[in-house]
């Protein structure tokens, strides 16, 4: 079917596993956890977001320095000062960080301050973007294009691997339909198909996917019953005044009730998610001994 020679599972038990750091992998028995806003506005902003999201069992952070927008008069991002911004937070709070890059020349200063690349929806086929990352010794989360196709992914990711890098991780976030109640319809089929047809770890971003915050978190339990390997969620202090996608943002509060219920379900299909120690818990724990 597919001509993915690298994607592709060699055998049903053939699975990577992709590791960000010593507490956090991709495609393991624990399931990954990522929390964030869509675009970082400030310092003071990204310090809320990874104090509150200490208290839950949330493995990583997001959040977008360059962001591709329909709209050219809408904000873009705060480009490399989003990006020092975003690798403070994360010497602060010993916490792996993602971040999109968007093009070539954006790869070796992302590669700077991010533990892990995002290639965005829309740059899901810039294949000079891919061959570039498959030259880099990072992860790569490759999010599904806005109308690909489950063969278009995967072979998305085989120029990536194909380049050398094998180090990548599929992301579901929803495919355009004729249905304008959701921003876009979460194909949680083709997180078990990807999960059969390829060995890579595979995650679903539910936010995107609805674009609704009320439908964030069901889908992001569904997802988990489905088999996906962890998840990428949209959080911010104050969802209303986000200054990208804020209908879809949780709040910080909600976002951690959310990793907490999300517990029974993962130990139902066998799985479970960590309680990840950051580095302020261990602060506080180490102040009071």
């Amino acid at each position: 079917m597919l001509n993915a020679k690298l994607a592709t599972q060699s055998h049903p038990n053939h699975h990577t596993i992709v590791q960000l750091s010593q507490q956090v992998a991709f495609g393991a028995t624990e399931l990954v956890i990522i929390g964030g806003p869509c675009t970082i506005e400030s310092l003071s902003q990204m310090e809320i977001v990874a104090t509150k999201l200490d208290t839950a069992p949330v493995q990583m952070l997001r959040g977008g320095a360059y962001k591709p927008r329909t709209s050219p008069h809408s904000f873009q991002g705060l480009g490399v000062e989003g990006l020092e911004i975003l690798s403070a937070i994360r010497q602060r709070h010993q916490i792996p960080v993602v971040t999109e890059v968007m093009s070539v020349a954006q790869i070796e200063s992302v590669c700077a301050h991010a533990d892990m690349l995002q290639v965005g929806s829309r740059n899901m086929q810039n294949f000079d973007l891919l061959k570039a990352l498959g030259k880099v010794n990072k992860p790569v989360l490759l999010k599904r294009g806005l109308s690909a196709t489950i063969e278009e992914f995967i072979m998305a990711a085989e120029y990536i691997l194909s380049y050398g890098n094998s180090q990548v991780v599929l992301c579901e976030r929803g495919i355009r339909s004729f249905d304008t109640y959701t921003r876009n319809v979460l194909d949680l089929g083709a997180v078990v198909a990807l999960k059969q047809l390829t060995h890579l770890p595979v995650i679903v971003d539910p936010s995107h996917a609805t674009g609704k915050r009320e439908l964030v978190a069901p889908l992001a339990k569904a997802a988990v019953a489905s088999g996906a390997d962890g998840l990428i969620i949209e959080c911010h202090p104050e969802p209303e005044k986000s200054v990208s996608d804020a209908r879809q943002a949780l709040s910080l509060e909600d976002m951690v009730s959310l990793a907490h219920g999300l517990q029974p379900v993962a130990a139902a299909v066998g799985r479970r998610i960590a309680p990840y120690l950051h580095r302020s818990i261990l602060d506080r724990r180490a102040r009071s001994q």
